[in-house]
């Protein structure tokens, strides 16, 4: 059991990503179990398993995720020469908040079953509820990593284990856009031609389907047409962090962007070409964001809307390797929220 268990989470881990904006996530787990002192088991032992997120759009539920945990060695019983191995299928709702565009908690709850191969001291087959808390961290736009810790109470005689498990996540099923309907020639030359849908702000979602109007131009949007990431076209001289007044007119436009729109938060992450020590870059990205927040108050934007964050080097978006590559990481991108 144990190598079927590892190949599985090996086979998952191999799976490829589509891109943030997807149907499912597949997470491989490693982790253990902590049980009560009455149970007659050893009271700490090895975990590993598999989950299948199915994440859920427009609803309060960010996630539906369905799973098995399995005992990686065989678990001993006290006073005995018994020993079982464990497995658990359970369902859970799944809540996410976000503390950064990187990093998010989340919640969870749910019921499953916990099966023993071997039945002794009072543990039996049967059915558990649970709950949790967790910390998910994205690396790059298309994995994360998943930390957390859930309380399981078995429904029969009210028997509890604390579970751990560390995750890495894995999604797929990218969300398609809408397709703009393509215009069909008439038939008959007395028949008017059908005109093409609109796309007025041009951000590749028609205006029948548009729930957010007046995009900024170059700006990346989702499935409905609403701004997700902004790039402020602010690229700092090396060393620098202050705003030339030729990049003005962008930093208006999204201003008045913001305050026309009441709900729309901007977290303003600012980035460094390789130049210079990593801390160094830390420091000179953090004031360079700080730098825009401040342009962006000074033109009447509310400061709760808007917060500064540094990334230094450590998200290119060209080569370092040339002049015109790092000019383009010396930037400032507004990662939007409601």
């Amino acid at each position: 059991m144990k190598k079927i268990l590892l190949s599985t989470v090996a086979c998952a881990t191999m799976m490829l990503a589509a891109n943030s904006n997807y149907k499912y996530e597949i997470t491989p787990t490693i982790g253990g179990a902590y049980t009560e002192g009455n149970l007659g088991l050893d009271r700490n032992y090895a975990n590993g398993g598999l989950s299948l997120g199915f994440n859920q759009f427009d609803s309060f539920i960010n996630q539906v995720e369905l799973g098995f945990l399995r005992s990686i060695e065989d678990v001993n019983y006290e006073g005995g020469n018994k020993d079982s191995g464990i497995t658990r299928i359970f369902t859970n709702l799944v809540k996410e908040y976000d503390l950064t565009s990187d990093v998010s908690l989340y919640t969870l709850v749910g019921a499953g079953v916990e099966i023993f191969d071997n039945e002794a001291n009072g543990n039996e087959d049967g059915l558990f509820g649970e709950y949790g808390v967790g910390i998910k961290y994205k690396i790059a736009d298309q994995f994360a990593l998943k930390f957390d810790v859930r309380h399981l109470i078995e429904a029969d005689h009210g028997d509890n284990n604390l579970l751990y498990n560390l995750g890495f996540a894995v999604p797929f099923g990218a969300v398609a856009k809408a397709a703009p309907v393509v215009a069909v020639a008439p038939v008959v030359a007395k028949v008017a031609p059908v005109e093409a849908p609109k796309d007025s702000d041009g951000d590749g979602v028609i205006d029948s389907l548009d729930e957010c109007p007046n995009t900024m131009a170059k700006s990346k949007v989702d499935s409905v047409g609403c701004m997700t990431l902004v790039n402020l076209n602010i690229n700092f001289d090396t060393n620098k962090s202050n705003i030339k007044d030729s990049y003005n007119t962008r930093i208006v436009e999204f201003a008045n962007m913001l305050k026309a729109n009441p709900k729309l938060k901007a977290t303003i992450g600012a980035h460094t070409d390789s130049v210079g020590s990593d801390a160094y870059n830390q420091k000179l990205s953090e004031r360079r964001a700080a730098s825009t927040v401040e342009a962006l108050k000074a033109l009447k934007v509310d400061a709760s809307k808007i917060k500064a964050v540094g990334y230094g080097e450590t998200k290119p978006v060209a080569s370092n390797d040339t002049v015109e590559g790092r000019a383009e990481n010396r930037r400032v991108e507004a990662v939007m929220s409601k």
